[in-house]
């Protein structure tokens, strides 16, 4: 079984990696290591889990011109309503329903959740 290295990446400087099995989500694999990340509705539709791929597979070295498409390192469990179509192609996704493709670093945190618009649905 293929499992990605996702890692987590806090303003703070702190960095966490968890090896998610592309059947469980980001925030599954997550909570169950004891790393805490905020959440509230697992359903892709509050914006609460939200993070922003920073870079995927052998690139490690963010573009900081260039936004990494959270399509080409994510799938979803379903639709992330939440989002935007550019909000998901300027590297934004929702944790709690993401599964990986690639190996890839994600920001998280507060500072990415002010980053994006309020959810339509909460």
């Amino acid at each position: 079984m293929t499992e990605y290295d996702v890692t987590l990446e806090w303003p703070d400087g702190r960095t966490e990696t968890v090896a998610v099995d592309p059947r469980e989500t980001v925030l599954e694999v997550a909570l169950r290591q004891g790393i805490r990340l905020p959440y509230d509705c697992r359903e892709g539709t509050c914006i609460t889990c939200v993070g922003r791929v920073l870079a995927a597979g052998e690139d490690d070295t963010p573009d900081a011109e260039e936004a990494v498409d959270a399509a080409d390192v994510f799938d979803y469990r379903r639709q992330p309503r939440a989002l935007t179509e550019r909000e998901r192609a300027d590297g934004y996704v929702l944790l709690c329903i993401a599964v990986p493709r690639d190996d890839c670093r994600v920001a998280v945190g507060p500072m990415v959740r002010a980053e994006v618009g309020d959810s339509p649905w909460s």
